[in-house]
């Protein structure tokens, strides 16, 4: 319940933000009441920290002077360890039901010419499943092989909840059982006025906010009741992906495994990472300092370090982040039960955000950065546990993302690597597979995780012998 409007005007005066009721009078009954219910949600005092610590003065970056490349575990085992025995031991805690999928989803498709929620983008190369049904396929599969329903908790926003909750209505969820899906979203931080610190209109009645980051995720959790409803089904790991990356396995039984399992893990957040394809490419970099597993930026890891070779001439900074983690439920309530706040840091960004400008009344359109949006990042977990390991994943089986519409990390980019990982597993099998004069699979093959969610489950499938040049396949 929204506090009254003279509380709401002492608190404002008091952090000299009383700019936000300038047009109070003007405004209608709903108005004037929406305008004090998101006044009332502002914890202003803790906002005051985080402009005097972000906004007002630019926080500088110091990175640890002990650097080094995070140890892993290779996606190929060798003697390294028993990749059978953790694998066991993820599956166990599958069919236990203590493993939930976590899917971050509150980005829209606009980049990618898509009017609504990215997670309904038409994402596989022949049908356009949507990549929510691709995720619930596999979650399908899942079940249907552990013999346990997987609950599904999704992360929407603001601005995409009710079309993702109607999507899902529409799609009669997939096939999974309604009470299996538990949906919330994301958190906002009000957006900032980098030159004064005061918050900013996005109309007479509505201050402009911004998505708390992923990191945000976890307050999210903990916030929409998530996490006490899973603790209440005995839950205790969380499988995180993004919702953007349309071959991520959503549940990885060796991941969880190993996460849960593996002697150097504290089970609280362990992370996937595939090996980096140049100094150049724009992931974050798994990093270890003081004995502490930690993301680095890849814009923040100095040009000697990105660029560092091994004797055998390898990048030696190699873990590239993919944003994919397990993380244990006691991690997130740990994380989320401080009484000081939140426990991850926020990153300060600088945008362009139009605003009302409080003297005339009018919409402004800067055409250069005027704002602070804070954000925060999950990966900024990682060195808060007693111990976290990294698994590595191989690129072409599990990193195909669609974020930009053209180009790198395109949707033709991923239908591409899409078509590329079925190619490899119909090979496995002796399929044989026509390439062009690039050497590139001349063909498209979709394979549905309800007929397979690796290699080896193409055995039971009865599976053509050969493939023609210019040929789509479904599976």
């Amino acid at each position: 319940m929204a506090e009254s409007l003279t509380t709401i005007r002492s608190k404002l005066q008091e952090h000299k933000q009383d700019h936000l009721l300038k047009f109070y009078d003007e405004l209608s009954e709903l108005e004037r009441e929406n305008l004090l219910e998101q006044l009332s949600d502002i914890d202003f005092v803790a906002l005051q920290t985080l402009i005097d610590q972000y906004v007002m003065r630019n926080p500088v970056k110091d990175l640890p002077k002990d650097l080094q490349p995070a140890p892993y575990y290779p996606c190929d085992p060798g003697s390294k360890y028993d990749a059978d025995h953790y694998r066991t031991i993820g599956e166990d805690l599958i069919r236990q039901g203590k493993v939930a999928a976590f899917t971050v989803a509150g980005g829209q498709g606009t980049r990618l010419g898509w009017n609504g929620p990215k997670g309904t983008f038409p994402a596989t190369a022949i049908t356009g499943r949507p990549l929510f049904r691709i995720f619930a396929e596999q979650l399908l599969a899942t079940a249907k092989r552990y013999g346990n329903s997987i609950r599904w908790y999704i992360m929407t926003s603001p601005q995409n909840h009710a079309q993702t909750r109607a999507f899902f209505a529409d799609n009669r969820f997939f096939g999974i059982d309604r009470q299996d899906i538990f949906m919330f979203p994301q958190g906002t931080m009000p957006c900032i006025d980098a030159a004064t610190g005061k918050l900013l209109l996005s109309n007479k009645s509505t201050i402009a906010v911004n998505p708390d980051g992923h990191g945000g995720s976890i307050k999210a959790l903990a916030q929409s009741g998530a996490i006490e409803v899973m603790q209440s089904c005995g839950i205790e790991h969380i499988s995180y992906f993004q919702v953007d990356n349309p071959m991520v396995r959503a549940i990885d039984p060796l991941f969880v495994g190993l996460h849960a399992a593996a002697p150097d893990s504290s089970g609280e957040i362990s992370s996937k990472m595939v090996t980096k394809t140049s100094p150049q490419e724009k992931v974050g970099v798994f990093c270890q300092s003081g004995g502490k597993t930690m993301v680095i930026e890849y814009s923040d890891l100095p040009d000697d370090l990105t660029n560092q070779t091994t004797d055998d001439g390898k990048l030696r900074f190699i873990a590239g982040s993919i944003a994919i983690h397990m993380l244990s439920v006691k991690f997130v309530e740990k994380l989320t039960s401080n009484s000081d706040g939140f426990a991850l840091p926020f990153h300060r960004a600088d945008k362009i955000v139009p605003y009302i400008d409080t003297t005339t009344g009018k919409l402004t359109e800067p055409d250069k950065p005027n704002a602070v949006k804070l954000e925060a990042f999950v990966f900024d977990a990682i060195p808060l546990a007693e111990s976290s390991i990294v698994y590595e994943t191989n690129r072409n089986e599990e990193f195909a993302p669609i974020k930009n519409a053209k180009g790198i990390d395109s949707v033709v980019s991923s239908q591409q690597l899409q078509t590329q990982r079925a190619a490899n597993w119909l090979k496995t099998h002796g399929i044989e597979i026509p390439l062009d004069s690039k050497d590139q699979v001349d063909a498209v093959i979709e394979i549905s995780p309800l007929t397979a969610l690796e290699a080896a489950d193409l055995k039971k499938i009865d599976l053509p012998k050969s493939i023609k040049p210019g040929e789509s396949i479904v599976l």
